[in-house]
């Protein structure tokens, strides 16, 4: 499938895309986990996960909130009705999903420079890190109430099987991220990890967390440092944000992040040599040497 060269962008009234890879070459953005998709990092891979009901949850909660707030302003039985409808919908599909596993996440082995793409009934990929596509999409609409803007990361793979059906030829991912330089920030934990190391991105974030950095743990926390501001903060998340009840959720479905546990993969997963390791193709050596070029000529702010 023919996609752009990285570092294109096509911009229209209402949208932009943002080519990223292949080949992936700096986007000139600091790696932030702002979905916490980061389940599992070491030396030799990394395991990126698209499961995040924390997020699902604080919209749906702050749907919930506007709703309520314009009730008691306006009390109208439609305006209740259809908030109930709007914010009932999404919040039947989140409980729903608790009942359901947690899908695996897809594994970037950087000594090898591969991807492991689990697929259905025990299925997988084992796809070239090089012919990894990406894309930032954004679009934004405008109503009464103003101008609205949504985005993804959109992150595809092609099979390795040239005598795939057509049904089974492209996978895909997609984060609901916003789109933009968030989008591209959290493309490169990805290949900050694949291109630089894992010193280079955030640890991961999933799982239990320590006492103080929990909800209530950090206003515990800000109440011993006095720091009025900060609890002020953490309440305005519990109440309005539904932080609370997002991180305890998170907790349930992801306090143990699930892994691939395919024989051969796990193999395919142990450190090798370091004479071993897969190099950079010379195509990508030229792009990023070009990309860093272009980067380090643009104004610093």
């Amino acid at each position: 499938m023919s996609t752009p060269a990285a570092g294109t962008t096509k911009k229209r009234l209402f949208s932009r895309n943002d080519y990223l890879a292949p080949l992936p070459i700096p986007t000139g953005e600091k790696p932030t986990d702002v979905l916490n998709t980061i389940w599992y990092k070491n030396e030799v891979f990394l395991d990126i996960g698209n499961y995040s009901i924390g997020s699902a949850v604080m919209v749906i909660w702050l749907m919930g909130m506007l709703f309520a707030l314009m009730y008691y302003i306006t009390p109208d039985p439609l305006m209740l009705g259809g908030g109930l409808i709007i914010v009932g919908i999404p919040t039947c599909f989140v409980i729903q999903g608790l009942f359901r596993e947690v899908p695996l996440p897809v594994r970037f082995n950087r000594q090898r420079r591969e991807v492991c793409v689990p697929l259905k009934d025990g299925e997988y990929w084992i796809v070239p890190w090089e012919s990894v596509t990406a894309a930032a999409t954004q679009h934004s609409s405008v109503s009464q109430a103003g101008k609205a803007t949504m985005g993804l990361l959109v992150i595809g793979f092609e099979n390795p099987d040239p005598q795939a059906k057509d049904d089974n030829k492209h996978f895909s991912l997609g984060f609901n991220c916003g789109g933009g330089t968030t989008a591209m920030a959290l493309w490169e934990c990805t290949r900050s990890y694949m291109e630089i190391g894992p010193d280079a991105v955030p640890d991961s974030r999933v799982g239990i967390a320590p006492y103080e950095e929990t909800q209530i743990g950090s206003i515990i926390t800000d109440l011993r440092k006095g720091n009025l501001i900060g609890v002020v903060w953490d309440i305005f998340c519990i109440t309005i944000l539904g932080t609370y009840l997002a991180e305890k959720l998170q907790n349930l479905k992801l306090s143990h992040p699930p892994g691939l546990t395919y024989p051969a993969i796990i193999e395919w997963s142990k450190p090798l040599p370091p004479e071993q390791w897969a190099k950079r193709s010379p195509e990508l050596e030229a792009a990023i040497a070009k990309r860093e070029a272009e980067l380090a000529a643009l104004p610093q702010t």
